[in-house]
């Protein structure tokens, strides 16, 4: 059986809500990880260099938006009820509709959960940054932005292999001569 783009009626691709819900668990689950040890880094490399990590020095501001965000990254895990529909939601509308659209290529899918992945959690660890100092909101957006993007490349990895639109797309080759 050939899947042509151009066919009014093409076969159905399965296992996408289940990669969407997956992926939104995962994403949860790995911001708070990813958050967690790089929260650790931090903390090892202020002692080891006998820095200052309290919220309150004023030699500490780098350290304060990177701090904050990376602490709201690992309390992501505790919000897990209000993180996963919008990540759920957020994947059924992009990534979800990629393989409905016949697209088999792994970047697209990868391109799309970093950027997600960057864009929702930079946007809230921003928001709650803000309310330090005026360019400390600009500093947990970027930190959260690296630990959104990093989780999102793995979760974009785990749709791919859950959802496999190359295999359920592409044409079998049948032929034995």
């Amino acid at each position: 059986m050939t899947v042509s783009p151009l066919d009014p009626d093409p076969p159905p691709v399965r296992r996408i809500a289940l990669g969407v819900l997956l992926t939104s668990i995962a994403a949860s689950v790995l911001v708070a990880m990813i958050g967690g040890l790089f929260l650790a880094l931090l903390w090892s490399f202020v002692e080891l260099t006998g820095g200052e990590a309290s919220m309150g020095s004023p030699q500490a501001f780098a350290n304060q938006s990177v701090t904050q965000a990376l602490m709201l990254c690992v309390l992501n895990i505790f919000i897990f009820f209000i993180t996963v529909p919008v990540t759920a939601l957020t994947l059924s509308l992009s990534l979800g509709l990629m393989p409905r659209r016949r697209i088999i290529a792994r970047m697209p899918y990868l391109r799309w959960s970093i950027l997600w992945g960057a864009l929702l959690t930079g946007t809230t660890t921003g928001l709650f940054g803000n309310g330090l100092q005026t360019g400390a909101g600009l500093g947990a957006f970027a930190t959260g932005a690296l630990v959104g993007a990093l989780a999102g490349f793995v979760c974009g990895h785990l749709f791919f292999a859950i959802v496999r639109p190359d295999r359920q797309l592409n044409p079998i080759d049948t032929s034995v001569f």
